[in-house]
């Protein structure tokens, strides 16, 4: 009976995905999982030491992850004219992409596709590492001045007074007219073809139940949206649980490798990396 280590991280769009995973409510065969959660970026870094067999990680992350890896092609968070974006204390300037080159920007990990597109939209920019839930504090006690907000900080961030200088989901669609593929599902080559096949259906079938199930895994995401009410959690998973997560399907195919190309003709990954997914 093979026992499956899955990881993802501990936000409302994630919880909702694997829950039915998570809850016995689909048929997995004699594969058995174990849910281990973690911020997206302590993913990242344990999927490059290969500590995990199948784990959410950042599509840029996956440029370093290809050939351990096999990218699925289900579960995928895609920002469909929407992402990551960057806030700030102080109000929008004329020219925000100028003004952060000589600013000090917050960022939830330099593994991250938010990070990527950071580096895309200004290569010049500074930035501190700081946990994910702990950018938004940042900005607003003056540690940083800008903060690169992903999760559920993207719709929380004008409670606390400060003003949107960027979207950069919106700046990359103005840029390739394709959606912002941020983070996706990956599992051990070494598995093999046959379970491998076996993780894309149970891991499909999950995010299809929940979507058809819709109250239950939402009351179940909930307990991941850090304060957020239920209509603004809704809306949230509304964004990153669409039909790229259930399938990414050829728009998203191309993003994924626009992205990656993007990357390396930047500099930002030193190869160029083919993505390769599994489906169900």
């Amino acid at each position: 009976m093979p026992r499956i280590r899955v990881a993802h991280s501990p936000d409302s769009d994630d919880a909702f995905m694997f829950y039915a995973l998570a809850a016995g409510k689909v048929d997995t065969g004699d594969r058995r999982y174990e849910h281990e959660l973690a911020d997206i970026e302590t993913l990242n870094r344990r999927a490059l030491a290969g500590d995990l067999d199948v784990t959410a990680v950042s599509f840029h992350a996956y440029a370093h992850l290809a050939g351990r890896y096999a990218l699925l092609a289900h579960g995928a968070s895609v920002g469909d004219g929407y992402g990551p974006r960057l806030v700030s204390r102080e109000p929008r300037p004329a020219d925000p992409r100028a003004a952060i080159a000589s600013l000090l920007v917050g960022i939830p990990g330099e593994l991250t596709t938010a990070y990527l597109a950071l580096r895309l939209y200004q290569g010049g920019a500074r930035t501190k590492v700081l946990p994910f839930d702990a950018i938004e504090d940042a900005v607003v006690g003056g540690g940083v001045d800008v903060g690169l907000l992903i999760h559920e900080g993207q719709l929380t961030y004008a409670d606390r007074g400060l003003s949107l200088w960027e979207d950069l989901g919106e700046w990359w669609a103005s840029q390739t007219r394709l959606p912002l593929p941020l983070g996706g599902n990956v599992v051990r080559r070494d598995l093999g073809a046959a379970l491998v096949q076996g993780v894309a259906r149970d891991l499909k079938a999950s995010i299809v139940w929940g979507l058809e199930h819709r109250g239950e895994a939402l009351a179940h995401a909930m307990g991941y949206a850090r304060g957020m009410d239920a209509g603004r959690t809704d809306r949230f998973v509304g964004m990153y649980v669409n039909d790229y997560t259930v399938d990414i399907g050829p728009t998203g195919r191309r993003a994924v490798q626009r992205l990656l190309d993007e990357a390396h003709r930047a500099g930002i990954i030193a190869s160029h990396v083919e993505a390769e997914f599994v489906a169900a």
